[in-house]
């Protein structure tokens, strides 16, 4: 049973910093917090990419806040909650169209549901579905977005698939890794985080790249 204490903690939680999400939710959290950021759109502010990292290397025991998590039991609430996330994202997009869109007035939303439709029209349903996975904001609004714009339902599940398996076990166990192997590594965890959401947009940048090159190449 909960005590005051851990109520009031839970209550005080700051929504927007990785930690203080696990300490007051733990693995349960992660599921709840990767299903509202790829599956609702009032989720697109929540920290995906940092509260992947920061579970996998609370596993390692390299972290002296007092949060200590099991490996096995977060990456399936890791899987669950991204997989499920982008198939009800798609589902309701399907549902509701651009309905959900209209009624926000987040111009951080609006721009990310436009970068969603460019990817999806430049680089086809498969590799922008796999792509967005890896940038804030457009993981959240593809989803719906594919929805809408009638991308095959089983074209959209097999690549959400593979590419939620990729962001959220592969992000878990590089924190992981990091944390077994570099003594007190919870010190430099916010240039470490950082330079994680760099290298998550490194495949957006080769594309973008490619695109343009091979756009230069048919005019020439």
């Amino acid at each position: 049973m909960a005590t005051p204490s851990d109520l009031s903690s839970q209550l005080a939680v700051n929504v927007l910093d990785a930690h203080s999400l696990l300490a007051a939710f733990g693995v349960l959290g992660v599921a709840v917090v990767l299903f509202a950021e790829t599956g609702l759109l009032i989720g697109f502010f929540l920290p995906g990419d940092s509260l992947l990292f920061t579970a996998g290397l609370l596993c390692s025991g390299a972290s002296d806040r007092g949060v200590h998590l099991s490996l096995g039991p977060l990456l399936v609430a890791s899987a669950v909650g991204a997989l499920a996330g982008s198939q009800c994202g798609y589902l309701l997009g399907r549902k509701a169209g651009g309905t959900l869109l209209a009624r926000s007035r987040s111009a951080r939303l609006h721009e990310g549901a436009q970068r969603a439709e460019e990817l999806l029209e430049r680089y086809g349903h498969a590799k922008a579905i796999v792509l967005a996975r890896f940038v804030p904001v457009v993981r959240t609004v593809l989803n719906p977005m594919a929805g809408a714009l009638g991308v095959p339902m089983r074209t959209f599940t097999l690549w959400q698939v593979a590419g939620g398996l990729v962001w959220s076990l592969g992000l878990t166990l590089a924190g992981y890794a990091l944390g077994s192997s570099i003594p007190n590594v919870d010190k430099y965890l916010l240039p470490v985080i950082a330079l994680i959401v760099v290298v998550s947009l490194i495949p957006l940048g080769a594309e973008v790249l490619r695109s343009r090159r091979a756009a230069r190449e048919a005019r020439g």
